[in-house]
């Protein structure tokens, strides 16, 4: 597997959230992402220490590594982002190196009211603010209208592999 998320899901989501997203990314080593799934009291008080915006969002990113969307991640320019763990694989240690991508922060309640105000799921909602934060990490944007397009094309090209498309 290209990507694995730690935290904020059960495990099964997660694998099917890193499958997805590990299919649209190029790597010569697996990465590793970050997810927090935290209240609003959390996710305000995050965002005014880190970008120093006094406010609840739905969705934070904070790459660890600055790319340009598309680019393929080498570990040997990212060196300073390479791990080494040590995992039980089949009952039995082993130590595998991987890169740390970065972190993204959901914000629950943030979801479940833009869920209710799109009319998707909740399930629908999550998964697209984990698509989109990762999406950052990767070095996508939406300053310009045409970074904007891109990024929507690839949200919903990731959102298709979970078969969570806008209609869901």
């Amino acid at each position: 597997m290209k990507l694995k998320i730690e935290g904020g899901l059960p495990a099964a989501a997660r694998r099917k959230l890193s499958a997805a997203i590990g299919s649209v990314i190029e790597t010569d080593m697996p990465l590793v992402l970050e997810l927090l799934i935290v209240s609003e009291e959390e996710i305000k008080e995050i965002n005014k220490r880190e970008r120093n915006i006094d406010k609840v969002t739905d969705v934070l990113s904070f790459p660890a590594i600055e790319l340009q969307r598309g680019e393929k991640i080498f570990s040997s320019a990212h060196i300073e982002c390479v791990e080494t763990v040590e995992q039980t694989v089949f009952g039995k240690e082993m130590r595998m190196d991987r890169m740390y991508l970065g972190s993204v922060v959901v914000c629950k309640k943030r979801a479940e009211e833009q869920a209710e105000e799109y009319g998707h799921s909740v399930e629908r909602e999550i998964c697209y603010l984990i698509v989109h934060g990762a999406l950052h990490c990767l070095g996508y944007d939406h300053e310009t209208e045409e970074d904007k397009r891109e990024m929507r094309d690839m949200e919903e090209k990731i959102m298709a592999k979970l078969n969570l498309r806008r209609e869901a």
